[in-house]
């Protein structure tokens, strides 16, 4: 029914912008009979691939530029400003940096961006975004859980307006749980999982001595990748294991210390127990992930679209259909650790302050839209709103919800993030290797990665101003 009405309304938006064209000449009246500003104003959105559809992939014709296209004749239609056109506009993730470094070099920067935080945080830094402060009010505060807000904030500053998340958690293979004797240890279908570390070595221990090599016959216990930076966040979360806090108040990586050494040594442990596949060094995430589906390992890593895509395909028969449960990455403290993707708009400082004024309008109209924001339950929602309203359609959004108080900030919202990716795997690679030792892969990593970071502190705009 909701999806009956969200149609007609776009149907109903499109006949409006009919006849709105057809009487006027110059102003433009909104649909509240209040004339527009003479000025135009047209905003460029851009935005990498998240979900097809407004509210549902199902819904006919559906794309992914579907939402904040709708999202766009809304607002057109009842802005009072300016009279507004928005353009929308998708943009290949693997083409995202390219074309913007182009654009921004000719001035012709998109006014919005809809994407992950996590890939847009040098651009903060670079001074080509702006705050937006002003366009976050109370209710939304009090709406979305303080961790999300503090993975868009940089320095003082909010320079992302949080939508929506992906989650990275552990998942597991319940059956083979179950062959190994290990059902204790088994959570809901709709629960995250938490197991203390001490409970997750038995667990590891378990499923490599019990678990039946006439079923499972070259299955390993975990997963283990370091080929190149995808899926390093959950590497990052391996390394936070003994309570080490990775980044300091400046900004810098403080990973070299007993803490940090232990967690590496840890993980160089559990490989050389054959607790994980083997060679880790040369086994990227998507074979992880492969290696899971295929029941060649027991626990690996998700997020919701891997963990959503996989019960698809196994109830197409696409897959071999088994028992797949969430759990979080644990740690020493018996705390679990969780890390998420924030998604949401940020606005590029151009000079046509009309354009920013109206780009930033648009991003908190349909940030706050009480029918727009619902499109988040496409990912998981940041609003604790949204995932109580579809928390019995989409049951896993209260375990996700629940979680949140237990994220870490994964980036630190450090500059030259991306460059720092690229630091980390080769010294994970020489640790499974055994070409050095757990203490001087933390030390190497520190020294390498706070050289990057303190290049890019010396042109960030959020450092300058300290």
């Amino acid at each position: 029914m909701k999806k009956t009405r969200l149609l007609s309304s776009v149907t109903a938006l499109i006949i409006l912008s009919s006849v709105i064209a057809g009487c006027s000449s110059g102003n433009k009246e909104t649909n509240s009979g209040q004339e527009a500003s003479g000025k135009k104003v047209e905003l460029k959105v851009w935005l990498t691939p998240q979900w097809k559809g407004v509210l549902d992939a199902s819904e006919q014709g559906a794309d992914y530029d579907s939402f904040l296209k709708y999202a766009a004749q809304k607002f057109s239609a009842q802005y009072k400003k300016y009279d507004t056109k928005v353009n929308v506009e998708v943009i290949a993730g693997d083409q995202r940096d390219q074309l913007l470094n182009v654009n921004l070099s000719s001035g012709t920067a998109p006014d919005v961006f809809f994407e992950s935080v996590f890939a847009m945080g040098d651009y903060v830094h670079r001074g080509a975004l702006v705050p937006l402060n002003d366009i976050v009010d109370d209710s939304a505060k009090s709406d979305i859980p303080q961790n999300y807000w503090d993975a868009v904030t940089f320095g003082k500053d909010v320079y992302f307006y949080p939508f929506q998340h992906n989650p990275g958690t552990l998942v597991y293979n319940a059956d083979m749980f179950k062959a190994a004797g290990l059902d204790k240890f088994i959570g809901g279908e709709t629960e995250i999982k938490t197991w203390t570390l001490d409970e997750y070595e038995q667990i590891l221990k378990g499923l490599k001595d019990n678990l039946p090599k006439t079923k499972y016959s070259n299955t390993y216990p975990m997963s283990l990748f370091a080929v190149n930076n995808q899926g390093d966040t959950w590497n990052l979360a391996y390394l936070r294991m003994f309570g080490n806090k990775f980044f300091d108040d400046q900004g810098n990586i403080v990973l070299d210390d007993a803490k940090g050494a232990k967690a590496a040594a840890w993980l160089k442990k559990i490989k050389d127990a054959g607790y994980t596949n083997p060679g880790p060094e040369s086994v990227s995430s998507n074979d992880a992930n492969g290696m899971y589906l295929n029941q060649q390992l027991a626990i690996s890593f998700t997020n919701p679209i891997l963990f959503n895509n996989a019960k698809i395909d196994m109830a197409s028969g696409k897959t071999t259909k088994f028992d797949s449960r969430l759990a979080n990455i644990p740690s020493e403290s018996g705390n679990p650790l969780s890390f998420t993707y924030v998604v949401g708009a940020s606005v590029f400082q151009n000079k046509d302050q009309a354009r920013v004024e109206v780009a930033k309008d648009f991003v908190k109209f349909f940030s706050t839209d009480p029918e727009l924001v619902k499109s988040s339950k496409n990912g998981i929602p940041v609003r604790s709103s949204v995932s109580k309203e579809f928390e019995k359609e989409k049951p896993l959004f209260a375990a996700y919800n629940a979680n949140s108080k237990a994220l870490f900030n994964f980036t630190g919202n450090v500059p030259g993030y991306s460059q720092l990716r690229e630091v980390l795997y080769p010294e994970l690679q020489a640790l499974y290797m055994g070409a050095k030792t757990p203490e001087q892969v933390v030390k190497d990593y520190q020294t390498k990665g706070n050289k990057v970071i303190q290049t890019n502190k010396n042109d960030s705009v959020i450092y300058q101003k300290k």
